[in-house]
């Protein structure tokens, strides 16, 4: 039950950035289940009886996928519910859901009720991705919601980084082909912290204007300490009535040429974010270290630095989407990991799969490097710029959908390919593919770093005189 009351004698200050370190441990757990299966994965390889699941490549392919499966769902269905139930409440709910997912994946008898697992937390992953950095924008003051918004995705890259280093240390300590039960239940204990953490937060002042509760709106304010908070419930009100008098927009939106623009240009930024074989990379990076010759517990310690790196490229990411051209960064951020799957793809073709474990790791750094620092950042950013605001619901849902079943098909074919062609072909395939979709994106996506929200939606529509 919330506590809040708009009646008490004295307000507490709340500090947003408390609510920020609260919130986003939905996105550290978010990073934490994506990437804990890395460690997991080579000692669920093993046979039954030495405490592994006997995981075959394509039943590894299942495991892995399972989540983003679950995740596309997850972020579909739960927008609308955290619309109706609050932010607050959604979070909740996604905390026990995690811990369920959790607790169900370590104590797996088999593989099915692995796979059901799996999916369950990926309802939780796709639901926090939807719903935290919503709760963040609503709670943070207008002229910090950029930083305070942008820690989510750097909880996530921290959450893998966490993944790979508790992976590391349990593989190191234990010796035994069951550790993948431990890597997997450590996920419950962020889990248990975002409930009771959640418990003592608010909902957002807008969620409680949008259902009529303005009283305990203005007291969330004033505990936030905002400046002018009669100005602020204003603000809030003529957005909602915007809102409303744009509607909602629907299917039948894709009739209008502009329309169906943004939206494809939409889905093919989540199509280019993840082909460049991010999740393969981050899913697998222990099996691809293995397969040349490294050990399974010195694989899962040199993960270590992909945790590392991808979290100090985010930060770099937040300082370059300010001050480099979206496009501009997008195809540095290509080139890099153009060069880096090439000279990956080389590499196993020229020394047939051993020898260059540690090149092969500084060339996934590099690609890190690219992805984080700016193939992610652009992506996200400018998500949030092209979609007018009648068919922002619309396009931001395809853009997630495409991305979370791209992201399954990859994580299931991986492994398989793996097995059939080996390293070096797949990467290679990687690669041929990032050069197309750098060639697309700087041929057809626009440019919006210099532009306004109302320049970007002029520029994208049908020409003047077309109906819209």
């Amino acid at each position: 039950m919330n506590t809040e009351s708009p009646s008490d004698e004295r307000v507490r200050p709340l500090p947003v950035r408390v609510v920020a370190l609260i919130a986003t441990l939905g996105g550290l757990l978010f990073g934490f289940d994506t990437g804990v299966i890395s460690g997991a994965l080579p000692f669920l390889k093993h046979p039954t009886d030495a405490g592994g699941l006997g995981l075959t490549d394509a039943e590894e392919g299942l495991v892995t996928s399972a989540l983003p499966a679950g995740a596309a769902i997850g972020a579909l269905i739960v927008g609308g519910l955290a619309d109706r139930l609050g932010r607050r409440t959604m979070l909740l709910w996604l905390a026990a859901l995690f811990l369920v997912g959790a607790l169900g994946t370590a104590f797996a008898p088999d593989l099915t009720v692995l796979v059901a697992m799996r999916f369950v937390l990926g309802l939780a992953v796709g639901g926090a991705s939807a719903t935290v950095p919503i709760y963040l924008a609503e709670m943070a003051p207008a002229d910090r919601r950029g930083s305070i918004v942008a820690i989510d995705q750097v909880m996530i890259v921290t959450g893998q980084l966490l993944a790979y280093t508790s992976n590391a240390a349990i593989a190191e300590l234990t010796h035994h082909a069951a550790s993948w039960r431990l890597m997997l239940a450590l996920a419950s204990l962020p889990a248990v912290a975002l409930w009771i953490g959640m418990r003592a937060m608010p909902d957002s002042p807008r969620w409680y204007v949008a259902r009529g509760r303005e009283p305990e709106a203005r007291h969330v304010l004033l505990r936030l300490q905002t400046d002018d908070v009669e100005h602020q419930l204003d603000a809030v009100r003529a957005t909602l009535r915007a809102e409303r008098a744009a509607g909602s927009a629907k299917l039948a939106e894709l009739r209008r040429p502009w329309v169906l623009k943004i939206v494809v240009m939409g889905f093919s930024l989540s199509l280019i974010q993840q082909i460049t074989g991010v999740n393969a990379i981050m899913y697998y990076a222990p099996t691809i270290l293995a397969s040349t010759g490294l050990g399974t517990n010195a694989a899962l310690t040199a993960t270590i630095t992909n945790g590392v790196v991808s979290v100090l490229a985010s930060l770099l990411g937040l300082v370059l989407v300010r001050v480099l051209a979206r496009k501009r960064l997008l195809l540095l951020g290509h080139c890099l990991i153009v060069a880096s799957l090439a000279g990956i793809g080389v590499l196993s073709v020229v020394t047939q799969g051993t020898g260059a474990t540690w090149l092969v790791l500084a060339l996934m750094l590099v690609f890190l490097v690219g992805q984080q620092g700016s193939v992610s950042p652009v992506t996200w950013v400018m998500l949030s710029e092209i979609f007018p605001l009648r068919i922002r619901g619309l396009g931001v849902g395809f853009s997630v959908l495409g991305n979370w079943v791209t992201n399954t098909l990859i994580s299931f074919s991986f492994p398989i390919l793996l097995g059939t062609v080996g390293l070096g072909p797949v990467f290679a395939a990687f690669a041929v593919i990032n050069v197309v979709a750098m060639v697309l994106a700087q041929r057809f996506l626009p440019e919006t770093s210099t532009q306004t929200l109302e320049e970007i939606e002029e520029a994208l529509r049908e020409p003047v005189g077309v109906s819209t």
